[in-house]
């Protein structure tokens, strides 16, 4: 088992890497927005499900083969932009045309399947693990193994917990907008879908280095 010291770096490390700006919060403060607290808190449970199986596949030293074979890095990264295209396409749909909006609310489940697909789409998590998780192994701990299970539990409820907060308060802050507002509902179709494009394109331009 990891010190209390370096369970407490460990945390402060955390807190710094989610709260910095990136596609995971972008997720969840867009599901947040468009559908509301529970949308939002759904995105961060679903990440925080690909947190664990990430957490799975470093243990297994499965991530690491596949880091090592450059040819899966680029696989991954297209797969999860095409995904994304995808995903840009159905917000776009939603609107049924301007005379006849109607807002396409999804499931709980299938926001948090999404939100899970996402993550495990976009190969900077998976090397994250690689290089984050290994750095606050102690060997004279013994059992890296179950070290690193700890270490991704913690990363995992620290997730859930921040992105969860950042879906929800998006998610009231979108209830003080008029429900039956069609403009409200098109803008937030429209500002999904270019969420979307945006992290799709910055996916497709990831680079092994970056």
């Amino acid at each position: 088992m990891p010190t209390a010291s370096t369970l407490a770096m460990f945390c402060v490390a955390c807190l710094a890497l989610i709260l910095s700006p990136g596609p995971n919060m972008a997720f969840v403060v867009s599901y947040g927005a468009a559908q509301g607290p529970r949308a939002g808190l759904a995105a961060a449970l679903g990440l925080g499900v690909a947190n664990l199986v990430y957490t799975a596949l470093t243990v297994s030293g499965l991530v690491t083969v596949i880091y090592a074979w450059p040819p899966a890095f680029d696989l991954i990264r297209y797969a999860g932009a095409v995904y994304l295209l995808w995903l840009a396409y159905k917000a776009l749909r939603q609107t049924g045309g301007l005379r006849h909006y109607r807002t396409v609310r999804r499931s709980c489940l299938a926001i948090g399947a999404r939100a899970a697909l996402n993550s495990l789409l976009n190969p900077k998590p998976m090397l994250f693990y690689v290089m984050f998780l290994p750095q606050f192994v102690e060997p004279a701990r013994g059992h890296a193994a179950l070290q690193i299970i700890v270490l991704g539990g913690v990363l995992t409820a620290i997730s859930v917990i921040l992105n969860g907060l950042l879906g929800t308060l998006s998610g009231s802050v979108r209830r003080l907008l008029p429900e039956a507002s069609s403009a409200a509902g098109r803008f937030g179709s429209h500002a999904l879908a270019a969420v979307f494009a945006l992290l799709a394109i910055r996916l497709a331009l990831l680079s092994r280095t970056t």
